[in-house]
């Protein structure tokens, strides 16, 4: 019989009191029993660290550290890197806002589905839909779908992974924390996780049942991308260039882990980097080769139109 896996739960915060409770009481919620809390918390003003010692006095494993104070993206990463040493041997992690609220089996049903995966692709990273709510997790509606396939060919070019929905066993896990080491800048630490995991040949699990209340309000760093205007206001994102900036970016994260890579992801990764630089006719001829695409036929589109005028 499998015995529960321990899960290192990753949390970055930054003046998160308003909500942070609710949080924690999520987790101390959950089927799953065998966790614990690892903290980077980026110089919060408010309670935010008082109430981390409060759950930690009341029995919880919670261990707090110092984070870069450069935003939730160097946070995470941060994170990451010190779940190397700070991590029991062979932790899963789970990835945590702090201002979501967790349904109980957010980690039970991850850990069954990877388990149900692929038993000889050892690499996996378990992701799910939320519940999307206002401040007061009222007005539920369901995230998107994801209709088409993920791996890494949806990765070079889209992020589709929710961060707050995270898990990766043991040997993603331990992929993750030796590829962080490797990568300097990111862009958004899931989308990092979802390129790193799909380009080494691990299996992709994406849950379309809820796993969490994703709360919506002003601070969000990202935010819901499900709403007619939040998807206009990225493809108009998207054709001023911010995709080109955030594949600067990206690949420039994933060049030191490209050795990792599957000898096929490894050849699509190169092809990718030189299509970028080709003329326009080139860039469009050398496009439909590689098979890229992104969730939507809208969102495909955009990506040809990015290629076609030096966007990409």
């Amino acid at each position: 019989m499998h015995t529960e896996p321990h899960v290192v739960i990753l949390m970055a915060t930054y003046n998160g009191a308003e909500c942070l409770r609710e949080q924690l009481d999520s987790f101390a919620r959950q089927s799953h029993r065998n966790w614990s809390l690892l903290v980077g918390d980026d110089g919060s003003r408010d309670a935010t660290r008082e109430i981390l010692a409060t759950f930690a006095a009341e029995g919880h494993r919670v261990q707090v550290i110092d984070g870069p104070g450069r935003g939730a993206a160097a946070n995470f990463m941060a994170l990451v890197r010190a779940a190397r040493e700070l991590a029991p041997e062979g932790a899963w992690l789970a990835f945590s806002d702090q201002d979501d609220v967790w349904l109980l089996d957010r980690l039970a049903r991850g850990v069954a589905a990877l388990r149900r995966a692929d038993p000889k692709n050892h690499i996996g990273l378990y992701c799910s839909r939320t519940l999307i709510t206002d401040h007061e997790l009222h007005n539920h509606r369901l995230s998107v779908p994801r209709p088409r396939p993920l791996g890494f060919r949806n990765a070079l070019v889209q992020n589709v992974v929710a961060g707050n929905t995270i898990l990766l066993d043991a040997a993603g896990a331990r992929l993750i924390c030796a590829a962080a080491v490797e990568a300097g800048e990111v862009v958004v630490h899931d989308w990092w996780v979802y390129q790193v995991v799909s380009g080494c040949g691990g299996r992709i699990v994406h849950d379309d049942t809820p796993t969490l209340l994703y709360r919506q309000h002003a601070a969000n760093e990202i935010g819901a991308n499900d709403s007619r205007r939040a998807q206009a206001r990225r493809f108009a994102m998207l054709l001023r260039g911010t995709l080109r900036e955030w594949n600067t970016i990206n690949i420039a994260a994933l060049t030191g882990s490209r050795h990792r890579f599957t000898p096929e992801n490894q050849a699509l990764f190169d092809a990718f980097v030189a299509l970028r630089t080709r003329k326009a006719l080139g860039r469009v001829a050398g496009l439909a080769p590689l098979g890229l695409y992104r969730q939507t036929r809208v969102s495909t589109i955009a990506l040809w139109v990015s290629a076609l005028f030096g966007l990409l």
